[in-house]
């Protein structure tokens, strides 16, 4: 069973990070307003990145790891920038 780490862009501009099992439910669920948190009040909301993963552990491995990115480094991934996360990572900003 594969799981998804994703990045949802919210009206307010901010970046939302999770992980699921089911991406295609999952997003649904974040666009009707089904799951509080986050994004419950900064709909609407656009799925702008996702990666699978072969277990849940990577999936939330990666989670963590993006939630603690800059706004410029999740930029970056969105666009698959790989050379600018690689020199932000360097830089020391935000890995």
């Amino acid at each position: 069973m594969p799981f998804w780490t994703y990045l949802l862009h919210c009206a307010d501009r901010s970046f939302y990070t999770g992980h699921t099992d089911n991406l295609q439910t999952r997003i649904a669920q974040h666009e009707t307003g089904a799951i509080p948190g986050h994004t419950l009040n900064r709909r609407p909301i656009k799925l702008v990145w996702s990666q699978e993963f072969g277990t849940r552990m990577e999936a939330l491995e990666a989670e963590r790891q993006i939630k603690g990115w800059s706004r410029a480094k999740k930029l970056a991934l969105i666009r698959e920038d790989w050379k600018l996360i690689s020199t932000l990572a360097q830089s020391g900003k935000k890995k």
